[in-house]
């Protein structure tokens, strides 16, 4: 655990991240897309040395979680697998968070702010799908909507705090990519998706450090 007590790992990331954002040019491709996924492979590995040796089931499926996030990036060339693979990692995310879930009112109501928010992005998403002809991406576009904002409220439910900033920020680069790809173009997009995007990741990842071995907060239940 030397090199986390040093955040000699933390750093690599970062740096790893700004090199990619800042350095990496678009040709060739192969390239870049093997120094877009250097900062996922050590984010999993960050993770892999924060899950604790006994009793860490939730642990292991954020850690799927983040496994399938890896995956989406990799394929996202082929929009729909990637997304396939990013609401199979939110799937995850959400199953992990939700054997931490501890309810209180104000995270039962932080449901109506990412509902009412998931339902204006929708809307305009889809609309501009539609005018643009693209109505085969309409369902997988609408079920990643819900499927991500379950995540966020997840977040919220399982009152952890870096969960919580990583699956709003994860929310939020994947907003930007959309609003961008469908809507209308947004400046320094590729710059605000990748730097909120491995924010978040590196966050839930680090989010472990908090989640106790066990399932439950109160029980210690697995």
């Amino acid at each position: 655990m030397n090199i986390l007590k040093t955040y000699r790992l933390p750093t690599f990331i970062l740096l790893m991240s700004l090199i990619y954002i800042f350095a990496i040019s678009s040709k060739p491709e192969a390239i870049k897309m093997i120094f877009k996924l250097i900062p996922m492979w050590l984010i999993l590995f960050y993770a892999y040395k924060l899950i604790p040796d006994k009793k860490s089931r939730p642990h292991w499926i954020i850690w799927c979680g983040l496994f399938f996030c890896m995956l989406g990036d990799g394929l996202i060339r082929w929009f729909v697998i990637g997304l396939a693979a990013f609401l199979i990692g939110h799937l995850f995310y959400t199953a992990g968070f939700s054997r931490y879930w501890r309810f209180t009112k104000l995270s039962l109501l932080m449901i109506i702010p990412i509902g009412l928010y998931g339902f204006v992005m929708g809307y305009h998403i889809i609309a501009a799908l539609l005018q643009n002809h693209n109505d085969t991406l309409i369902v997988p576009v609408l079920m990643y909507i819900v499927i991500i904002s379950l995540m966020c409220w997840s977040g919220f439910l399982s009152q952890n705090i870096w969960a919580i900033i990583g699956s709003i920020l994860f929310v939020l680069s994947d907003s930007i990519l959309s609003w961008n790809l469908f809507v209308s173009e947004i400046p320094y997009s590729d710059i605000l998706i990748m730097t909120t995007y491995y924010t978040a990741q590196f966050l839930i990842a680090h989010s472990l450090r908090l989640f106790p071995s066990f399932g439950k907060y109160s029980s210690g239940e697995k």
